[in-house]
């Protein structure tokens, strides 16, 4: 199929005025707000935001400071225990069958209780690949898995960064005091 002549439209740039094309006073103007950036930055100036991390630390939640989290910031995945103590997950792959990045992988089985059919005999997230959308979090029928608000997850190796069943839920133990997204 062919573009017809009607369908194109031309785009001509305006010509520069006699300032514009020396070029000059547009640099200069450009040299002084890097310089203002530049000289700023060594003190506690507005356009600084640089904090020597790990000594100081910017902190999303301080109950302490009585400091809120922001609603948009989404962290580290966990994994939530029922009443009993159990994993609260029923292995329904909502959250894997949702999930852009595919970082979540679910192994269902038979469960051993009587008040739900499946649970997951394994789940791992990829920390590495997830996007931390939250997607999976929105998904969740039983609210099992959650993003915490801890951000400095560190790991070795790839395969560390991959997060099981038991990491997932030593994370929510890491987290309980913190109060939930």
């Amino acid at each position: 199929m062919a573009i017809r002549d009607e369908d194109i439209v031309h785009v001509s740039n305006p010509p520069l005025n006699r300032a514009e094309s020396i070029y000059i006073p547009e640099i200069v103007k450009g040299f002084g707000t890097t310089m203002r950036h530049f000289f700023t930055s060594f003190g506690q100036g507005k356009t600084s935001r640089t904090i020597q991390y790990p000594e100081q630390r910017r902190e999303h939640y301080k109950p302490e400071d009585g400091g809120q989290e922001p609603s948009n910031f989404r962290g580290v995945h966990r994994l939530n225990r029922d009443e009993q103590g159990r994993v609260k997950c029923v292995a329904c792959m909502m959250c894997p069958t949702i999930c852009p990045a595919r970082c979540i992988h679910i192994v269902a089985a038979e469960s051993p209780w009587d008040d739900r059919e499946k649970y997951p005999a394994k789940f791992e997230i990829d920390e590495l690949r997830c996007i931390f959308c939250g997607m999976c979090e929105e998904a969740c029928p039983v609210d099992a898995i959650e993003l915490t608000p801890e951000y400095d997850v560190v790991g070795l190796s790839r395969q560390e960064m991959v997060f099981d069943k038991e990491k997932l839920l030593s994370i929510l133990d890491a987290t309980i005091s913190k109060k939930p997204m």
